[in-house]
């Protein structure tokens, strides 16, 4: 084995398991690399030199959801699409709809959800953004029925480049980015499809909380944009953030 004798080892080792992970690294995973016992600051210092290594390249250091990930920076990102053979998907305005209100007013029910659109929800919508790994279902209500509630996932906010709910941007730039296609999603490193599978863990503590009353008056407006402005996201009673 390699010995490490200076700080620039130990970031070679954690540079070269950043960069073949297939999914963002915990603190708790990267600990592993090494036999020492490094304090928290220890820690900090090593990754944040390391993202400083990369500032001058076409590829970041950045701590997400889950972890921490090297990914392409924006705006390398459309040269880099042109050697895809498949096109980003495209989501019909009603899911851009569904995901919104789920990310800012989470945790909600299908019938909160068709409250506020002021029109029937689809079960294939639910069920394609949980197949992109995007939502989750986090419990159910305790109510007649015991609905499911609704949530966003750690993948969600992986995909954004966020490492939590609080980070969300306005309303009308999370529309302009799922507009945009995958493409304006920084891509991870190594470059890899991003798997359309359900499962993904929950952004949150797993244990929902009640979403506020008066959903029922936030309609469509007439320019058919949801009318959500002048409102703060809504979080779930509970967040993990993951720790680093």
């Amino acid at each position: 084995m390699l010995p490490l004798y200076k700080p620039d080892d130990y970031k070679r080792v954690l540079e070269t398991a950043l960069l073949v992970a297939d999914e963002p690294l915990p603190l708790a995973e990267l600990k592993k690399l090494f036999d020492q016992e490094f304090d928290d600051d220890t820690w900090r210092t090593l990754l944040d030199d390391l993202r400083r290594d990369w500032a001058d390249r076409g590829a970041e250091l950045v701590q997400l959801a889950s972890g921490w990930r090297f990914q392409t920076r924006p705006e390398y990102q459309s040269y880099l699409d042109r050697l895809k053979n498949d096109k980003p998907p495209k989501y019909s305005r009603a899911v851009m709809e569904t995901l919104a209100i789920i990310a800012y007013r989470q945790p909600v029910t299908r019938g909160d959800i068709e409250d506020i659109r002021g029109v029937a929800v689809s079960p294939n919508i639910l069920k394609t953004l949980e197949g992109r790994g995007w939502i989750d279902a986090v419990g159910h209500r305790d109510a007649p029925g015991r609905p499911a509630l609704y949530a966003t996932t750690r993948s969600f906010l992986d995909d954004l480049g966020l490492r939590s709910l609080t980070e969300l941007p306005p309303l009308t730039e999370i529309e302009r980015v799922m507009d945009l296609g995958q493409s304006a999603i920084p891509e991870a490193l190594p470059v890899q499809a991003r798997a359309e599978e359900s499962g993904a863990e929950h952004a949150g503590s797993g244990q929902a909380s009640e979403p506020q009353s008066g959903h029922g008056s936030d309609k469509l407006a007439a320019d058919g944009q949801l009318d959500l402005a002048g409102q703060e996201p809504e979080q779930p009673a509970a967040q993990s953030v993951a720790q680093g």
